[in-house]
């Protein structure tokens, strides 16, 4: 049976014993070597941790210390071995000169076995952890141009060193040789990585990287009906205008493809290119200008415009019509609508505001009722998760009061969704023309 003695009446022996000059020099190095281990682990975060403005800052710098900052992250491989190569030597180190410093001071005796392997383990881990990993980690990414700084340097010396540099080259050739042979692809749903991006959003990114990194992991969900223009504001000719009238209207418009109908323009029979009427302006007005108009690009209102925007690629196209369940054209969508769900809104000299509202106060908007959910969600900065699940078929915001209501709400009517009230401001027998929308807390 092992018996322990209580700390009380150990601790005196390793007083009366003393501290040999051994203990005292090996302490010391430990301490070096912990200091070390810092530098190793801070530099790892402050290196990966540089923000893009801070690099493009250090790259325009002629200073030694930008100058090595960068050539280390020029091969980032290298410059991970050699921090994990010399970081794992120290912590080897620490523990066995710690281990000689405790077989010195503090011997294995029967009785004390249990406090030897508390002190051995728990106590030695958690100081490397702390001092050697935890510490300066935060302090690094907090202040990484500056530690950066301090580091460079001697971590590049480091890095030349021929034994370092020996296994250096074979861990990354070893890690070149695995990713090779082995690519093991990762799943993850647009949900975790919204998440994920949701945790960068206080500090590492601008806002308008956020804004790009949301509308990437948004693409994917979005259907062409929810970004399309609609059949109601789509400039479209008519297939018995004559070619004077087709002239008028192609100046008019400014728009370069446009979609052409047949008795209404729910039936698209194809799409006028207005390049292809170049060789033939100065043709009389009986020109039969319908020869020269192209085959339509036709999809359903639920196409993923990620799917969309690659047959746009492939088949070198920059229009289609979304038409509906019957077959009847319902919509418009451009290649330009779709990059804007990624960068924001595309504008020319020629170019319109895209979303039209008014913002009276930091609670109180008034949009066109034909503005679509995806605009009305970011002008006010929210994911509508709680609009799209009950909007039912509707795509825009009059669409959605009235599929709410059952039926065209009349002036000063509202509904009420979440914490958001939409109020009627103007309306018709056939639609909702103003809403004016208030934000409660």
């Amino acid at each position: 049976m092992i018996s322990i003695e209580p700390p009380s009446l150990i601790l005196p022996e390793i007083i009366q014993a003393g501290i040999s000059t051994e203990t005292i020099v090996y302490s010391v190095i430990i301490f070096f070597l912990l200091f070390v281990c810092a530098a190793m682990s801070g530099s790892e975060s402050a290196l990966f941790s540089l923000k893009p403005d801070e690099n493009k800052k250090l790259k325009s710098e002629t200073t030694k210390d930008s100058k090595t900052i960068i050539q280390l992250l020029s091969n980032p491989r290298e410059l991970l071995a050699t921090i994990l190569i010399v970081n794992n030597f120290v912590i080897v180190g620490i523990v066995i000169l710690s281990t000689f410093v405790l077989d010195e001071n503090f011997p294995v005796k029967p009785g004390n076995e249990l406090i030897r392997f508390l002190i051995e383990v728990v106590g030695i881990t958690f100081m490397i952890l702390l001092i050697g990993e935890v510490v300066p980690k935060i302090y690094a990414t907090n202040n990484a141009e500056k530690f950066s700084r301090w580091v460079a340097r001697p971590l590049y010396f480091v890095s030349k060193m021929p034994p370092v540099s020996w296994l250096k080259w074979v861990l990354v050739s070893g890690s070149k040789f695995i990713s090779k042979t082995k690519k093991k692809s990762i799943q993850i749903s647009s949900d975790e990585l919204e998440h994920a991006i949701a945790l960068t959003k206080e500090s590492s990114t601008s806002d308008e990287e956020q804004k790009l990194l949301e509308g990437i992991v948004k693409f994917g969900r979005t259907e062409a009906s929810q970004i399309m223009k609609p059949r109601i504001e789509m400039s479209a000719l008519d297939a018995d205008s004559d070619f004077k009238e087709v002239l008028s209207f192609v100046l008019d418009a400014g728009y370069s493809r446009i979609p052409v109908f047949k008795l209404n323009t729910d039936n698209v029979i194809g799409i006028l290119y207005i390049k292809d009427l170049l060789p033939f302006l100065l043709e009389e007005i009986d020109f039969n200008w319908l020869s020269v108009i192209r085959k339509p690009f036709f999809i359903p209102e639920n196409k993923k415009i990620n799917d969309l925007l690659q047959e746009f690629r492939n088949m070198k196209m920059h229009l289609a019509v979304v038409v509906d369940e019957y077959g009847g054209a319902s919509g418009l969508i451009t290649l330009e609508d779709i990059l804007e769900e990624i960068v924001g809104d595309i504008t020319d000299e020629f170019g319109d505001d895209e979303i039209s509202y008014e913002k009276l106060n930091d609670s109180t908007y008034i949009f066109e009722g034909r503005t679509t959910l995806n605009d009305f969600y970011k002008v006010l900065g929210i994911e509508g998760k709680d609009f799209e699940l009950i909007k039912g078929d509707a795509e825009t915001i009059g669409g959605f009061i009235n599929e709410q209501s059952g039926r065209i709400m009349k002036n000063k009517e509202f509904i009420l969704q979440g914490n958001i009230k939409l109020i009627v401001d103007s309306s018709d027998k056939r639609r909702v023309k103003l809403v004016r929308v208030l934000i409660n807390g």
